[in-house]
């Protein structure tokens, strides 16, 4: 998936920059390329529309929707990370 330690970085850097509008983006391109299946993309979609769609309905400001958006950027950079090692079996 990443030609270089420089991409990987950049890659991971995503989710954490955009503030998890970009978190799917890594797995979209991952299963474009093959690198995972389609499903696990299609799942990391459907968990940012869901946090970020709860987040623009929640009236006022509320932690536990910043709890959510958190556990998404922490999720999905960490599994962007683990998107080349060989030992992680799951969605590939």
């Amino acid at each position: 998936m990443f030609n270089s330690t420089l991409a990987k970085v950049i890659w991971i850097l995503v989710p954490i920059v955009t503030i998890s509008i970009g978190a799917a983006v890594p797995f979209v391109v991952a299963a474009v390329k093959g690198v995972i299946k389609p499903w696990l993309a299609a799942v990391y979609v459907a968990a940012e529309v869901l946090v970020l769609g709860l987040s623009t309905a929640v009236n006022g400001e509320s932690p536990f929707v910043g709890m959510l958006m958190i556990f998404l950027i922490v999720a999905s950079a960490t599994h962007t990370s683990l998107l080349d090692n060989d030992r992680v079996n799951i969605g590939k």
